[in-house]
């Protein structure tokens, strides 16, 4: 049997060839099979690189994925980006306007702003590329993402100066009160504590008691002496970590000035007050007491024990009138209306009233708000006062009581030339009383009345010289005649303290004429 070689030939060949196709079509289906969805980016690349629409963002590849959610910032995609370019991009946002100009730019960050930088913008199709790489050619080795892994320690390192720099004492310890980690401020708040050449030892030196901590108060206020003596405050505020505990003290030291200060004035106050004539208690906005002085007990009559127990504004006045301390009203219910009235009026600063009690004292009660709600009340004991007023009252009306019964009329001026007062008959000399009347009643007007109801006569000029000379003055007397006929003796006196006294009384003209013919009698005889 002769074998046909050529038959033989074609079939191993078809045979590849089938085979080679079967092969090639399975590794096109396998592909296919494995490829997952496509990127909108044109190329594949290892670097940082975020697809934008606007604001929006459209893709982005790993890193930059990552990148944004490290991010600490607020806002969208497109604004925790421009906050992380930023810092090394101080102009990016002003760079990126560029794009719709030139269509691309590649910026390179600033030097000494952290690791260098270079951003490359482009537009495609209306949206913005931005791709970030490393100029050490480090983001191309696979397996890495250094862009997330730079923010992550850009933020590390910013983490650690901030609390490196805090101005407050931030430490960390375990259950049993050991410092394990401390910041700067509390590093060197330990120098300031330890003498000069000491070194540090671990567990790193405590600066509070362990009680202090131990005790998981927070806000509670500490105090460390220093080298020198001087005193430091700290308010402690502790946060529990499982069996850690991570502690904070914040300086207090203005905090406790602040309240020594106010201690020490109240003190002063307190004594200011005990040593005042004047019944004082202060009432909060609640209307209860809060402070009083001891002049207080003795105006009211009211027991100490009782005024220490904080009572309201009504039951203070309540006790004071189970006392006699205020007056006695008609009816009770018409007295709590006025107290209540009292107590708006304080509130708004407008009272102030006298009161005559009933054992014949005489208090006068003022009432005065303060911040926040709060009212003053005082009450003075004016009885004296008013004792000398009523005899002061008596006196002046003794002393026109007296000038009144006499014959001259009677004008007293002061040393500025106003006059003090006046008697009945002024008025029959004068035709009028000015003490009863609103008009000038100065010495100079009442010169120009008197003129116009006498004839001319020089005496009105010297009695206005005289009343305006300070020096020393001597009596002395004149006469003037009415317009009706009527001759009018006149006399001036000077009074203490420049005071001027003018006299009036019209003569006698039937006793001026009897001693007149007595007189010529007399010569005739002689």
């Amino acid at each position: 049997m002769t074998l046909d070689w050529t038959l033989i030939t074609v079939s191993i060949v078809a045979a590849l060839v089938a085979g080679g196709l079967a092969t090639l079509a399975l590794t096109y289906i396998e592909r296919r099979a494995k490829a997952g969805p496509v990127s909108i980016f044109a190329e594949q690349s290892a670097n940082t690189v975020f697809l934008f629409d606007g604001e929006t963002l459209v893709d982005g590849t790993p890193s930059a994925r990552t990148l944004l959610a490290t991010s600490q910032t607020l806002g969208g995609p497109w604004v925790k980006v421009m906050a992380y370019l930023s810092p090394n991009f101080p102009d990016i946002e002003e760079q990126l306007r560029r794009l719709t100009v030139e269509g691309s730019i590649t910026v390179a960050s600033t030097p000494g702003l952290g690791n260098p930088m270079i951003l490359q913008a482009e537009l495609r199709g209306g949206m913005t590329r931005l791709v970030l790489l490393d100029p050490e050619g480090n983001a191309e080795q696979p397996g890495q993402d250094l862009m997330a892994l730079r923010a992550m320690t850009d933020e590390l390192d910013f983490l650690r100066d901030t609390v490196s720099k805090a101005p407050i004492l931030i430490w960390r310890e375990r259950g049993n009160g050991d410092v394990i980690w401390a910041n700067g401020a509390y590093l060197l708040r330990v120098g300031d504590m330890t003498e000069a050449g000491q070194d540090l030892t671990w567990p790193l030196p405590r600066l509070f008691d362990r009680t202090a901590s131990t005790q998981g108060m927070s806000g509670q206020r500490q105090k460390l002496t220093l080298n020198g003596g001087r005193a430091a405050w700290y308010d402690l505020i502790l946060v529990g970590e499982g069996d850690l505990r991570l502690v904070f003290a914040l300086p207090a030291d203005s905090a406790v000035q602040a309240e020594t200060g106010l201690r020490d004035f109240m003190q002063t106050l307190t004594k200011t007050f005990a040593h005042l004539h004047v019944g004082l208690a202060i009432f909060d906005h609640q209307r209860q007491l809060q402070l009083f002085n001891p002049a207080l007990l003795d105006l009211t009559g009211l027991p100490v024990d009782f005024l220490s127990m904080r009572p309201s504004l009504l039951s203070v006045l309540d006790a004071m009138r189970d006392r006699k301390m205020i007056p006695e009203p008609k009816d009770y219910r018409g007295w709590r209306r006025q107290m209540v009235d009292m107590e708006k009026a304080a509130a708004s600063g407008l009272y102030e009233e006298t009161w005559s009690l009933p054992g014949g004292q005489t208090y006068r009660v003022i009432g005065r708000p303060h911040p926040n709600g709060a009212i003053a009340l005082m009450i003075e004991d004016i009885s004296g006062e008013m004792l000398r007023t009523r005899r002061y009252r008596a006196d002046l009306e003794l002393g026109q009581s007296v000038i009144d019964q006499m014959d001259e009329a009677i004008a007293v001026f002061s040393e500025t030339g106003q006059l003090v007062m006046s008697n009945a008959a002024y008025a029959g000399v004068w035709g009028g009383d000015p003490s009863t009347t609103l008009d000038d009643a100065s010495l100079r007007t009442l010169c120009g009345q008197w003129r116009t109801q006498s004839a001319p006569n020089p005496v009105w000029n010297a009695l206005e010289d005289f009343a305006a000379n300070q020096g020393d003055r001597a009596n002395w007397r004149a006469e003037v005649r009415l317009l009706d006929g009527r001759l009018v003796d006149c006399r001036f006196a000077p009074l203490t303290g420049g005071a001027t006294l003018t006299a009036f009384k019209i003569r006698d003209v039937a006793a001026t004429a009897k001693v007149l013919l007595d007189a010529d009698t007399a010569l005739r005889r002689a």
